[in-house]
């Protein structure tokens, strides 16, 4: 049996095993976004995004969506959006668009601090769990 969790509005079953992964392109944008001034960044950050354009278009949901975000970064709104229409969009079972999502990951790990780890305890029931990274949930399955 899987524990449910929730994670940036969408509720997720986790396998038995504890382990939940983001959409690593959905994660890949919002962290590449914060950290556009770094030119390695930049590059990769636009190299997805571009590449994003050709795969769907320039109309499609989510280069609009990233759009959308870019100019009001902060804006948990548009970062729910753009985490929909990715999901929606069928990206993740693009092998060209998740090695880019990739690359953009490792620029992005270079950086000072960019390995930084992020762990919480979380005891009871419907816990709701909120950001943007991996989520790794342990513990005792019921």
């Amino acid at each position: 049996m899987g524990l449910g969790l929730t994670l940036l509005g969408a509720t997720r079953t986790v396998p038995a095993t504890g382990r939940f992964r983001m959409d690593p392109i959905f994660a890949a944008l919002i962290a590449g976004l914060a950290k556009l001034a770094e030119p390695a960044v930049r590059d990769a950050y636009d190299g997805l995004k571009n590449l994003i354009v050709k795969k769907l278009g320039a109309r499609h949901a989510v280069p609009k969506a990233v759009v959308e975000l870019e100019e009001k970064p902060e804006s948990p709104g548009r970062k729910q959006t753009l985490k929909e229409e990715v999901a929606a969009s069928g990206l993740d079972e693009d092998k060209e668009i998740v090695s880019a999502a990739k690359a953009l990951t490792e620029q992005l790990k270079k950086l000072p601090g960019g390995q930084q780890v992020v762990q919480q305890n979380v005891t009871g029931d419907r816990n709701i769990f909120s950001g943007t990274g991996d989520v790794k949930v342990s513990g005792p399955q019921t």
